[in-house]
């Protein structure tokens, strides 16, 4: 198999990254290091390979996964962020990421959804409201280079007081936070955030009023419209800043990513 592996030598911690490319390459792996200002998607598309990985966070993630599933071609996630969600839910161990280089030798096939949003694909979610709002304003503090964006950034958090007036499906909606997730989120405290299942074939959607102790309120479908007055709303999806034109088209395709995990035990 050629096995051709995009790493983001900034997505994270640097830590490890002589150790994962170098394992990569003894492994017989082709690496491309990305560089500021280069098209990752364009890239993917591009790599004469039968199976395609990415090292980064989960923000990378989607647009590289989303090329494999134009070109027909199996996808490996390689944990190498900050959070690493999708490897978690994956079953992989998000503190080695070299293990999960395996993948591309000695592997089992997994299919998963994907969720899209106005046609872009996501892994995880696509976040509107406060935590949007929390995501944009850290992004613009790290482009300022300015110290502690990120605190700076939960800050804002806690002081947004606009609520989000959005529509579901033609119903008027006021909350802090709305959220679309492919697949259910467990919601009980130890467990928040994780996904036990990513192939019912479901998005949920929720919704809370709450942010220091929310309540959510839980729907799920295989279609979402979100509408809004405003032409446009800031979101973020698998934690990186966007601009979105409503209304927001929502929906998952079942089943239709082929993950390459190490072998072992199934998830």
């Amino acid at each position: 198999m050629r096995g051709f592996l995009i790493v983001n030598p900034h997505s994270g911690e640097e830590a490890g990254l002589d150790e994962l490319l170098s394992a990569a390459r003894a492994r017989g792996i082709e690496v491309h290091e990305l560089a500021a200002g280069e098209d990752l998607e364009q890239i993917a598309r591009d790599a004469d390979a039968d199976a395609i990985g990415m090292a980064g966070g989960d923000g990378s993630l989607a647009c590289v996964a989303d090329v494999c599933l134009e070109r027909k071609l199996p996808f490996v996630c390689v944990p190498f962020g900050t959070r690493n969600h999708f490897a978690r839910d994956l079953g992989l161990d998000r503190d080695d990421p070299v293990a999960a280089l395996d993948a591309f030798v000695d592997r089992r096939e997994q299919l998963v959804d994907i969720g899209r949003v106005n046609g872009r694909a996501f892994l995880n979610n696509v976040s509107l409201g406060a935590y949007a709002g929390l995501v944009h304003r850290r992004e613009e503090h790290r482009r300022r280079q300015a110290a502690l964006a990120r605190l700076r950034g939960l800050a804002g958090l806690f002081t947004h007081r606009r609520p989000l007036q959005i529509e579901i499906e033609g119903a008027p909606v006021e909350a802090r936070i709305a959220l679309v997730s492919n697949n259910a989120y467990d919601l009980e405290p130890a467990t928040f955030g994780e996904r036990a299942v990513l192939d019912a074939g479901r998005l949920h959607l929720y919704l809370t009023s709450a942010i220091t102790r929310p309540e959510w309120r839980d729907q799920e479908a295989e279609t979402f419209t979100i509408g809004a007055s405003d032409p446009s709303l800031d979101a973020a999806i698998d934690g990186e800043p966007v601009t979105l034109d409503t209304p927001l088209e929502f929906e998952v395709e079942p089943r239709a990513l082929r993950v390459l995990l190490p072998s072992g035990p199934d998830r």
